[in-house]
Parts: structure tokens; sequence; C-alpha cells
């Protein structure tokens, strides 16, 4: 297999299917050294998780001495990179290849339920002449 010559067809065959990848997102409304060629609407990613009962016994006692209450903080980590991942998911379904815009939102539903929303705009961005990522 490591000597096979992949063959391409010399003409495309079907439309170009696009995937983001982490760093073509982007808080910003515009990306530099890319051109945004079209915008795919808005997507988002959506995690609802309560706390658990562990993680809320080792925080007590956590908060009792001060300090950055870790189980806390790896709970809300673990929940934005999943809403993050579901953005993502998202815009690589609408044949995406950058989110533009990207913002999170919390909101507490109920004592120890929250739900984290990630969300942007999904768009096709081409390199300008000038190169892009890393060029």
């Amino acid at each position: 297999m490591d000597n096979e010559k992949i063959v391409r067809a010399p003409y495309e065959v079907s439309a170009p299917r696009y995937s983001v990848a982490h760093h073509m997102v982007t808080t910003a409304f515009e990306m530099p050294g890319f051109e945004i060629k079209q915008n795919l609407g808005v997507v988002r990613g959506i995690v609802v998780r309560s706390r658990n009962l562990f993680v809320n016994i080792g925080a007590a006692f956590q908060s009792m001495v001060g300090g950055n209450i870790t189980p806390w903080t790896k709970l809300c980590e673990q929940t934005r990179a999943d809403a993050f991942d579901i953005m993502i998911q998202h815009a690589t379904e609408l044949g995406a290849n950058a989110i533009i815009g990207a913002r999170y939102d919390t909101t507490e539903l109920s004592a120890g339920v929250t739900e984290v929303l990630a969300y942007g705009t999904a768009v096709i961005a081409e390199p300008t002449d000038q190169g892009g990522y890393r060029s």
C-alpha cells in the first residue's frame, strides 16, 4: 500500500465536502488570509449537565480551604468542550470549513442543572492570494 499511487480524476467528480478544523473557529467576524465565500447560517452545540453527588462532595471540601474548585472547573471545561465539538459537527454537516463569531452562553435550568451553548456562523472560507493559515 505504501508504494501504491493514488489516481485522481482530472476533473471534479462531486462537490467538495468541507470539515471544520479547530483552528478554523474564531470569535472574530473575519479570518486573516481567508475570504468568506458563503454564509451557511447559525450553528450551535448544546449540552445540559448536572453536577453529580461525588463532584459536589469533593467541591464542598475544597471550598472550605478556598482556591480553585477543581472538580467543578473540570466539569465546566468538559461541558464547554463537548458543546464546542457539537457545534463543529453541526457546521461540518452543513458543509462548512470554518466558524466565525463563535460564542458561549450558559443558563441555569434548575438547581445544579446548567445548559451550555456554543454558537457561531458556519461559513465556507477560501485562502486569499496572500496565503492562508501558516502559509
